[in-house]
Protein backbone atom coordinates (compact mmCIF):
# COMPACT_ATOMS: atom_id res chain seq x y z
CA UNK A 1 0.00 0.00 0.00
CA UNK A 2 1.37 3.59 -1.01
CA UNK A 3 1.75 6.37 0.66
CA UNK A 4 -1.00 8.23 -0.29
CA UNK A 5 -3.23 5.30 0.03
CA UNK A 6 -2.39 4.70 3.47
CA UNK A 7 -2.85 8.62 4.41
CA UNK A 8 -6.46 8.56 3.01
CA UNK A 9 -7.02 5.58 4.76
CA UNK A 10 -6.13 6.65 8.56
CA UNK A 11 -8.60 9.55 8.76
CA UNK A 12 -11.65 6.91 6.67
CA UNK A 13 -10.80 4.27 10.05
CA UNK A 14 -10.50 7.32 12.47
CA UNK A 15 -14.05 8.78 11.44
CA UNK A 16 -15.57 5.43 11.25
CA UNK A 17 -14.66 4.33 14.99
CA UNK A 18 -15.97 7.92 15.91
CA UNK A 19 -19.11 7.74 13.76
CA UNK A 20 -19.95 4.55 16.19
CA UNK A 21 -19.02 5.96 19.37
CA UNK A 22 -20.68 8.97 18.69
CA UNK A 23 -23.56 7.05 17.55
CA UNK A 24 -23.82 4.81 20.96
CA UNK A 25 -23.30 8.37 23.26
CA UNK A 26 -27.09 9.63 21.24
CA UNK A 27 -28.28 6.05 22.19
CA UNK A 28 -27.19 6.56 25.92
CA UNK A 29 -27.17 10.41 26.60
CA UNK A 30 -29.92 12.00 27.28
CA UNK A 31 -33.24 13.47 29.51
CA UNK A 32 -32.61 9.71 31.16
CA UNK A 33 -29.43 8.44 31.18
CA UNK A 34 -29.13 4.48 30.41
CA UNK A 35 -26.30 2.58 30.52
CA UNK A 36 -24.37 1.52 27.78
CA UNK A 37 -24.75 -2.31 28.70
CA UNK A 38 -28.46 -1.57 28.90
CA UNK A 39 -27.99 -0.09 25.59
CA UNK A 40 -26.47 -3.11 23.77
CA UNK A 41 -29.16 -5.76 25.99
CA UNK A 42 -31.69 -3.89 23.99
CA UNK A 43 -30.63 -3.08 21.00
CA UNK A 44 -29.34 -7.39 21.03
CA UNK A 45 -32.82 -8.14 21.67
CA UNK A 46 -32.15 -8.97 25.27
CA UNK A 47 -34.63 -6.20 27.04
CA UNK A 48 -32.63 -3.06 28.86
CA UNK A 49 -33.36 -3.57 32.99
CA UNK A 50 -36.41 -1.52 32.78
CA UNK A 51 -39.29 -1.91 29.88
CA UNK A 52 -39.75 2.16 30.02
CA UNK A 53 -35.33 2.12 28.47
CA UNK A 54 -36.53 -0.53 26.26
CA UNK A 55 -39.22 1.67 24.29
CA UNK A 56 -37.10 5.15 24.31
CA UNK A 57 -34.05 3.50 22.74
CA UNK A 58 -36.22 1.41 20.00
CA UNK A 59 -38.93 4.22 19.70
CA UNK A 60 -36.84 7.54 20.16
CA UNK A 61 -33.07 7.17 20.31
CA UNK A 62 -32.33 4.54 17.79
CA UNK A 63 -34.98 6.36 15.13
CA UNK A 64 -33.16 10.17 16.46
CA UNK A 65 -29.94 8.17 15.80
CA UNK A 66 -30.49 6.69 12.44
CA UNK A 67 -31.40 9.84 10.80
CA UNK A 68 -28.64 12.20 12.15
CA UNK A 69 -26.03 9.52 10.37
CA UNK A 70 -27.78 9.89 7.37
CA UNK A 71 -28.85 13.31 7.61
CA UNK A 72 -24.98 14.28 8.26
CA UNK A 73 -23.83 12.38 5.49
CA UNK A 74 -26.32 13.40 2.75
CA UNK A 75 -25.73 17.06 3.71
CA UNK A 76 -21.64 16.67 3.34
CA UNK A 77 -22.16 15.02 0.01
CA UNK A 78 -24.29 17.68 -1.47
CA UNK A 79 -22.46 20.34 -0.35
CA UNK A 80 -19.39 18.74 -1.73
CA UNK A 81 -20.65 17.89 -5.42
CA UNK A 82 -22.23 21.64 -5.31
CA UNK A 83 -18.64 22.96 -4.57
CA UNK A 84 -17.08 21.05 -7.35
CA UNK A 85 -19.58 21.38 -9.74
CA UNK A 86 -19.68 25.12 -9.40
CA UNK A 87 -15.74 24.88 -9.06
CA UNK A 88 -16.87 27.33 -5.62
CA UNK A 89 -16.11 27.27 -2.21
CA UNK A 90 -19.44 28.78 -0.77
CA UNK A 91 -21.53 26.48 -2.73
CA UNK A 92 -23.90 24.67 -0.56
CA UNK A 93 -27.26 23.72 -0.07
CA UNK A 94 -28.17 26.77 1.76
CA UNK A 95 -26.05 29.36 0.42
CA UNK A 96 -27.28 28.31 -2.90
CA UNK A 97 -31.09 28.71 -1.93
CA UNK A 98 -31.50 25.01 -2.03
CA UNK A 99 -32.51 24.40 1.47
CA UNK A 100 -35.18 27.44 1.05
CA UNK A 101 -36.11 26.26 -2.05
CA UNK A 102 -37.36 23.23 -0.43
CA UNK A 103 -38.62 24.84 2.80
CA UNK A 104 -40.50 26.73 0.73
CA UNK A 105 -42.15 23.10 -0.74
CA UNK A 106 -42.79 21.89 2.65
CA UNK A 107 -44.50 24.99 3.40
CA UNK A 108 -47.03 24.92 0.84
CA UNK A 109 -47.96 21.36 1.69
CA UNK A 110 -48.48 22.58 5.37
CA UNK A 111 -49.60 25.53 5.37
CA UNK A 112 -51.47 25.66 2.03
CA UNK A 113 -52.96 22.67 1.14
CA UNK A 114 -53.03 21.71 4.56
CA UNK A 115 -50.90 18.87 4.54
CA UNK A 116 -52.29 16.61 2.06
CA UNK A 117 -51.54 16.76 -1.81
CA UNK A 118 -54.52 15.79 -4.22
CA UNK A 119 -53.62 14.47 -7.62
CA UNK A 120 -57.28 13.50 -9.25
CA UNK A 121 -58.65 10.30 -7.43
CA UNK A 122 -55.23 10.34 -5.80
CA UNK A 123 -54.60 12.03 -2.16
CA UNK A 124 -51.38 11.89 -0.31
CA UNK A 125 -50.63 12.79 3.11
CA UNK A 126 -48.75 12.85 6.29
CA UNK A 127 -44.33 12.43 5.42
CA UNK A 128 -45.04 11.46 1.63
CA UNK A 129 -46.69 15.33 1.00
CA UNK A 130 -44.32 16.53 2.55
CA UNK A 131 -41.29 14.61 0.70
CA UNK A 132 -43.00 15.35 -2.80
CA UNK A 133 -43.17 19.49 -1.32
CA UNK A 134 -39.67 19.40 -0.26
CA UNK A 135 -38.20 17.60 -3.13
CA UNK A 136 -40.18 19.80 -6.16
CA UNK A 137 -38.90 22.74 -4.31
CA UNK A 138 -34.84 21.69 -4.08
CA UNK A 139 -35.24 20.17 -7.80
CA UNK A 140 -36.37 23.67 -9.11
CA UNK A 141 -34.06 25.84 -6.91
CA UNK A 142 -31.14 23.45 -8.13
CA UNK A 143 -32.45 23.31 -11.52
CA UNK A 144 -32.51 26.99 -11.78
CA UNK A 145 -29.17 27.51 -10.21
CA UNK A 146 -27.57 25.10 -12.93
CA UNK A 147 -29.46 27.34 -15.43
CA UNK A 148 -27.80 30.32 -14.45
CA UNK A 149 -24.55 28.75 -13.77
CA UNK A 150 -23.94 28.26 -17.59
CA UNK A 151 -25.05 32.26 -18.14
CA UNK A 152 -23.10 33.60 -14.85
CA UNK A 153 -19.35 33.03 -14.85
CA UNK A 154 -18.69 34.98 -11.82
CA UNK A 155 -19.26 32.96 -8.74
CA UNK A 156 -20.04 35.60 -6.69
CA UNK A 157 -22.93 36.66 -9.13
CA UNK A 158 -23.75 32.94 -8.78
CA UNK A 159 -23.87 33.17 -4.81
CA UNK A 160 -25.90 36.44 -4.89
CA UNK A 161 -28.23 34.41 -7.31
CA UNK A 162 -28.74 32.09 -4.01
CA UNK A 163 -29.04 34.88 -1.45
CA UNK A 164 -31.79 36.12 -3.26
CA UNK A 165 -33.53 32.92 -3.93
CA UNK A 166 -33.63 32.04 -0.30
CA UNK A 167 -34.97 35.88 0.51
CA UNK A 168 -37.80 35.04 -2.12
CA UNK A 169 -38.90 31.97 -0.54
CA UNK A 170 -38.37 33.33 2.92
CA UNK A 171 -40.25 36.18 1.94
CA UNK A 172 -43.51 33.83 0.25
CA UNK A 173 -43.33 31.60 3.34
CA UNK A 174 -43.71 34.90 5.27
CA UNK A 175 -47.25 35.62 3.33
CA UNK A 176 -48.08 31.84 3.99
CA UNK A 177 -47.71 32.35 7.51
CA UNK A 178 -49.90 35.72 7.46
CA UNK A 179 -52.55 33.53 6.02
CA UNK A 180 -52.63 29.82 7.88
CA UNK A 181 -54.00 28.95 10.97
CA UNK A 182 -52.62 29.43 14.85
CA UNK A 183 -51.71 25.62 14.36
CA UNK A 184 -50.39 25.72 10.95
CA UNK A 185 -48.21 28.51 11.73
CA UNK A 186 -46.97 26.47 15.43
CA UNK A 187 -46.32 23.56 13.35
CA UNK A 188 -44.16 24.68 10.48
CA UNK A 189 -42.28 27.07 13.07
CA UNK A 190 -41.07 23.89 15.22
CA UNK A 191 -40.26 21.89 11.76
CA UNK A 192 -37.80 25.12 10.80
CA UNK A 193 -36.16 25.17 13.82
CA UNK A 194 -34.51 21.64 12.78
CA UNK A 195 -34.66 17.95 14.77
CA UNK A 196 -33.49 15.03 14.09
CA UNK A 197 -36.03 13.49 16.61
CA UNK A 198 -39.32 13.94 14.27
CA UNK A 199 -38.73 10.51 12.19
CA UNK A 200 -40.49 7.47 13.53
CA UNK A 201 -39.55 4.07 13.61
CA UNK A 202 -42.21 3.56 11.28
CA UNK A 203 -40.58 6.25 8.84
CA UNK A 204 -37.15 5.30 9.01
CA UNK A 205 -37.31 2.54 6.19
CA UNK A 206 -38.53 5.42 3.59
CA UNK A 207 -35.75 7.89 5.27
CA UNK A 208 -32.96 4.85 4.93
CA UNK A 209 -34.02 3.98 0.98
CA UNK A 210 -34.28 7.88 -0.14
CA UNK A 211 -30.87 9.05 1.18
CA UNK A 212 -29.29 5.24 0.59
CA UNK A 213 -30.44 6.51 -2.99
CA UNK A 214 -29.58 9.91 -3.32
CA UNK A 215 -25.72 8.52 -1.26
CA UNK A 216 -25.50 5.86 -3.97
CA UNK A 217 -25.65 8.15 -6.94
CA UNK A 218 -23.02 10.66 -5.21
CA UNK A 219 -20.58 8.06 -4.52
CA UNK A 220 -20.95 6.63 -8.17
CA UNK A 221 -20.12 10.10 -9.50
CA UNK A 222 -16.86 10.54 -8.28
CA UNK A 223 -14.50 10.11 -11.49
CA UNK A 224 -16.56 12.42 -13.30
CA UNK A 225 -16.42 15.43 -10.06
CA UNK A 226 -12.70 14.64 -10.33
CA UNK A 227 -12.58 15.56 -14.09
CA UNK A 228 -14.90 18.66 -12.86
CA UNK A 229 -12.38 20.02 -10.73
CA UNK A 230 -10.18 20.63 -14.15
CA UNK A 231 -12.45 22.66 -16.28
CA UNK A 232 -15.59 21.09 -18.48
CA UNK A 233 -13.72 21.35 -21.62
CA UNK A 234 -10.84 18.93 -19.54
CA UNK A 235 -13.42 16.81 -18.65
CA UNK A 236 -15.25 16.76 -22.03
CA UNK A 237 -11.65 15.42 -23.66
CA UNK A 238 -11.80 12.65 -20.72
CA UNK A 239 -15.33 11.20 -22.12
CA UNK A 240 -17.19 12.76 -19.33
CA UNK A 241 -20.84 13.44 -20.34
CA UNK A 242 -21.32 17.26 -18.69
CA UNK A 243 -25.16 17.08 -19.35
CA UNK A 244 -25.51 13.87 -18.18
CA UNK A 245 -23.42 13.72 -15.20
CA UNK A 246 -25.18 17.73 -13.87
CA UNK A 247 -28.53 15.66 -14.34
CA UNK A 248 -27.21 12.89 -12.22
CA UNK A 249 -25.54 15.30 -9.85
CA UNK A 250 -29.10 17.53 -10.38
CA UNK A 251 -30.81 14.32 -8.74
CA UNK A 252 -28.79 13.27 -5.92
CA UNK A 253 -29.14 16.94 -4.60
CA UNK A 254 -32.05 17.35 -4.51
CA UNK A 255 -33.02 13.63 -3.32
CA UNK A 256 -30.50 14.45 -0.11
CA UNK A 257 -31.53 17.74 0.53
CA UNK A 258 -35.40 17.14 0.16
CA UNK A 259 -35.27 14.59 2.44
CA UNK A 260 -33.22 15.66 5.30
CA UNK A 261 -35.31 18.91 4.70
CA UNK A 262 -38.57 17.39 4.75
CA UNK A 263 -37.95 15.18 8.09
CA UNK A 264 -35.43 17.33 9.75
CA UNK A 265 -35.90 21.18 8.92
CA UNK A 266 -33.49 23.14 7.18
CA UNK A 267 -30.25 22.11 8.65
CA UNK A 268 -27.52 25.02 8.15
CA UNK A 269 -23.51 24.82 7.90
CA UNK A 270 -23.08 21.23 7.48
CA UNK A 271 -23.34 21.08 3.55
CA UNK A 272 -21.38 24.22 3.59
CA UNK A 273 -18.52 23.62 6.26
CA UNK A 274 -18.20 19.75 6.06
CA UNK A 275 -16.83 19.52 2.80
CA UNK A 276 -13.63 22.05 3.65
CA UNK A 277 -12.71 19.75 6.90
CA UNK A 278 -12.81 16.94 4.80
CA UNK A 279 -10.30 18.79 2.44
CA UNK A 280 -8.14 19.82 6.05
CA UNK A 281 -8.11 16.45 6.86
CA UNK A 282 -6.97 14.77 3.66
CA UNK A 283 -4.89 18.22 2.10
CA UNK A 284 -6.58 16.59 -1.23
CA UNK A 285 -9.34 17.06 -3.30
CA UNK A 286 -9.34 13.61 -4.99
CA UNK A 287 -13.12 12.41 -4.66
CA UNK A 288 -12.32 8.94 -4.22
CA UNK A 289 -11.07 9.88 -0.67
CA UNK A 290 -12.72 13.11 -0.21
CA UNK A 291 -16.29 12.02 -0.85
CA UNK A 292 -16.32 9.09 1.85
CA UNK A 293 -14.05 11.29 4.30
CA UNK A 294 -16.68 13.98 3.81
CA UNK A 295 -19.59 11.28 4.44
CA UNK A 296 -18.40 10.17 7.26
CA UNK A 297 -17.26 13.50 8.71
CA UNK A 298 -21.02 14.98 8.09
CA UNK A 299 -22.20 12.08 10.15
CA UNK A 300 -19.67 12.62 12.79
CA UNK A 301 -20.47 17.07 12.58
CA UNK A 302 -24.64 15.43 12.81
CA UNK A 303 -24.14 12.63 15.43
CA UNK A 304 -22.05 15.34 17.70
CA UNK A 305 -24.83 18.35 17.21
CA UNK A 306 -27.35 15.92 18.39
CA UNK A 307 -25.73 14.81 21.53
CA UNK A 308 -25.15 18.55 22.48
CA UNK A 309 -29.06 19.22 21.80
CA UNK A 310 -29.69 16.82 24.38
CA UNK A 311 -27.48 18.02 26.87
CA UNK A 312 -30.46 20.72 28.59
CA UNK A 313 -31.63 17.37 29.98
CA UNK A 314 -35.22 18.13 31.35
CA UNK A 315 -35.07 22.11 29.92
CA UNK A 316 -35.54 20.25 26.34
CA UNK A 317 -33.51 20.00 23.36
CA UNK A 318 -31.30 22.80 21.96
CA UNK A 319 -32.58 23.90 17.97
CA UNK A 320 -29.98 22.13 15.77
CA UNK A 321 -29.78 25.36 14.31
CA UNK A 322 -28.21 26.87 16.94
CA UNK A 323 -25.81 24.72 17.13
CA UNK A 324 -24.66 23.96 13.81
CA UNK A 325 -23.85 27.78 12.84
CA UNK A 326 -21.07 27.85 16.11
CA UNK A 327 -19.53 24.80 14.42
CA UNK A 328 -19.60 25.63 10.79
CA UNK A 329 -19.07 29.47 10.68
CA UNK A 330 -15.51 29.31 12.11
CA UNK A 331 -14.71 26.91 9.38
CA UNK A 332 -15.84 29.11 6.66
CA UNK A 333 -13.84 32.08 8.53
CA UNK A 334 -10.54 29.74 8.30
CA UNK A 335 -10.97 28.45 4.47
CA UNK A 336 -11.89 31.90 3.56
CA UNK A 337 -8.76 33.31 5.13
CA UNK A 338 -6.38 31.01 4.37
CA UNK A 339 -7.27 30.97 0.86
CA UNK A 340 -8.85 34.56 -0.09
CA UNK A 341 -8.31 33.67 -3.73
CA UNK A 342 -11.04 31.46 -3.91
CA UNK A 343 -11.30 27.53 -4.66
CA UNK A 344 -8.15 25.50 -2.92
CA UNK A 345 -7.50 22.73 -5.87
Amino acid sequence: MNDVKRKSLFPVIALAVTVLVLFFLNLSLGTVHIPLRDVLASLTGEGASRESWDFIIRESRLPSAVTALLAGASLAASGLMLQTAFRNPLAGPDILGINGGAGLGVALVMLLFGGNLTMGNLTLGGSVSVIIGAFAGALAVTTLVLFLSSRLRNPVMLLIVGVMVSYLASALISLLNFFSTAEGVHSYTMWGMGNFGGVSMGQIPVYCTVSAVGLFIAVSLIKPLNALLLGDMYAENLGVNIIRTRNWLLLSTSLLVAITTAFCGPISFIGLAVPHIGRLLLVSSNHRSLMPVTILTGSVIALLCNVLSSIPGNRGLIPLNAITPAIGAPVILYVLFRNSSGYER
